[in-house]
């Protein structure tokens, strides 16, 4: 099986637009633009109307959108044609439902004016859209095609389920930080790292309780993140493919929880509130590539993996 050395760049490179269409949908909320077009699939019945305000934001986000919908089209039919793992292949399409499914929660969020429901669920299956893209570009890899299970892993719990579950806890944390900002909670409390001058907030209303809890969240995703990433410092500190990732998880942790604090400290000024929503995506792919790479190269067992046998020079028998 050969590496394809313009496909994963395509694919990396449709990761990084998906990023980018992320932190222009944060703009959208962040200038509570979302309904300055109040029509779809059409923005004032026209395919391009005067970007001027709100349309400014909410029109981008709707041709940036486009644009990735598309780039994923060629993606799909890409894998399709050229790769031979058919559940790659499978992935593509997926992917591709995925992002017109995307589409269509859009949509609705406008014609039924922004519902709580709908609008959370719009900014989830933004992420797992944008997971799905960062798979295919890790699959894709040269990397990834030379690399097999050659790691001995007898922890517990295992690594490579201890970064899967980092995965999970991260993105529990981005649905809360939705709910946050889709029911206008994201100054419920207005200090920061305190809640009202206190650890516990006096008073629990929904928006306080919505804004509590994705702060409280985030300690536990942060010791997650910072188990994981100790365990591949103590155990697999000269693997260079993991100790990167989890370098890069933790540089992109400490600046999303700096980006949280300035988001408060500022009462919401759009440029580091968005970026704390394309921050938390950045996390999520972070904490994502790591477990797919754990996943690659870890054998989870007691014994000594066939391939490292060899590789030690034992019979494999």
């Amino acid at each position: 099986m050969g590496y394809n050395r313009w496909l994963h760049y395509y694919a990396s490179f449709l990761a990084f637009c998906t990023l980018c269409l992320i932190f222009v949908g944060g703009l959208v909320t962040s200038t509570d633009s979302g309904l300055s077009v109040p029509d779809w699939p059409l923005s004032y019945g026209r395919i391009f109307p005067p970007m001027v305000g709100g349309v400014l934001y909410e029109h981008g986000h709707r041709m940036v959108a486009a644009a990735v919908g598309f780039l994923t089209v060629i993606l799909a039919l890409w894998l399709w044609k050229s790769e031979p793992r058919k559940w790659l292949r499978r992935l593509g399409f997926v992917a591709l439902a995925t992002v017109i499914a995307q589409g269509v929660l859009g949509g609705l969020t406008v014609i039924f004016r922004l519902p709580v429901p709908v609008s959370v669920g719009h900014a989830g299956l933004a992420q797992v859209f944008f997971c799905l893209t960062v798979s295919v570009a890790v699959f894709t890899s040269r990397r990834w095609l030379e690399e097999s299970p050659r790691l001995e892993d007898s922890r517990a719990p295992a690594t490579r389920h201890l970064a899967g579950v980092t995965v999970l806890v991260v993105y529990v944390q981005i649905l809360l930080g939705a709910v946050m900002r889709h029911t206008g909670s994201g100054l419920a409390i207005p200090d920061y790292p305190l809640s009202f001058g206190r650890l516990v907030p006096p008073d629990l209303t929904p928006q306080i309780v919505a804004n509590f809890a994705h702060r409280t969240w985030a300690l536990v995703a942060a010791f997650f993140i910072l188990w994981t990433c100790l365990r591949i410092f103590q155990a697999w500190r000269s693997e260079e493919w993991l100790r990167g990732a989890a370098v890069t998880l933790l540089g992109a942790l400490l600046v999303q929880i700096m980006l949280g604090a300035e988001t408060t400290w500022s009462a919401r000024e759009v440029v580091p509130t968005t970026l704390h929503v394309a921050g938390g995506a950045f996390v999520l792919a972070g904490s994502l590539v790591l477990a797919l790479r754990a996943h690659r190269i870890i054998h989870p067992g007691t014994a000594e993996c066939p391939t490292a046998a060899v590789q030690a020079g034992a019979s494999p028998e």
